[in-house]
């Protein structure tokens, strides 16, 4: 939803530059060389990373026109776990966990479970139920509509990560900058 439209500006300035993108939310090994470059929604603890901070994702609750049709937005906490159908995680990560600590709202209430941030958001905008969205996607889809905003709000740390042998590469170089210019451009934006 995001990177696309950056690479997209990268290739017309560098057309001879290959890009390869992987999606996933796992996190990937750059001491390794499982990736060269990665954006990163936890902050790195390995020693031969450098990274550097983009800035704070705010997400919320968002439901799609189609499923407030038949489902009437909840007005509490309370009618949503009881009364909607929401969109979640299948398996527990750090995120999830600090999640789930700071609304009440257990892996039981999750009407459809993905581990995939695409099949999520396409679940939302299927009218499936209501799930988490970023502010800055949701602000692109006007049938996106923000559920709940002064209760629930939610942040993630974004980070730019390549692994320090890589540093003199000019091209990782250039596609870092890029990044953290388009990726900054995006946080400082995509507010509620």
């Amino acid at each position: 939803e995001v990177l696309p439209f950056l690479l997209a500006g990268f290739r017309r300035d560098n057309p001879s530059v290959t890009i390869e993108l992987v999606l996933s939310n796992r996190v990937e090994d750059l001491l390794r060389g499982e990736a060269d470059i990665a954006v990163r929604m936890v902050r790195p603890i390995q020693q031969a990373l450098v990274a550097r901070q983009i800035g704070e994702v705010r997400l919320g609750l968002y439901a799609h026109r189609i499923y407030l049709k038949h489902s009437p937005a909840p007005k509490s906490l309370s009618q949503l776990t009881n009364d909607h159908a929401l969109i979640g995680f299948d398996r527990e990560t750090p995120f999830t966990r600090e999640l789930l600590d700071r609304l009440p709202i257990t892996r039981n209430h999750f009407a459809l479970r993905t581990d995939s941030d695409l099949a999520h958001l396409a679940a939302v905008r299927a009218g499936v139920g209501i799930g988490f969205v970023q502010h800055g996607i949701a602000q692109r889809d006007p049938n996106l509509v923000s559920i709940l905003p002064d209760e629930i709000s939610l942040s993630l740390d974004m980070w730019l990560v390549l692994h320090e042998d890589l540093r003199a590469s000019r091209r990782l170089r250039l596609m870092m900058d890029y990044l953290a210019r388009g990726l900054g451009e995006y946080v400082a934006t995509a507010r509620l």
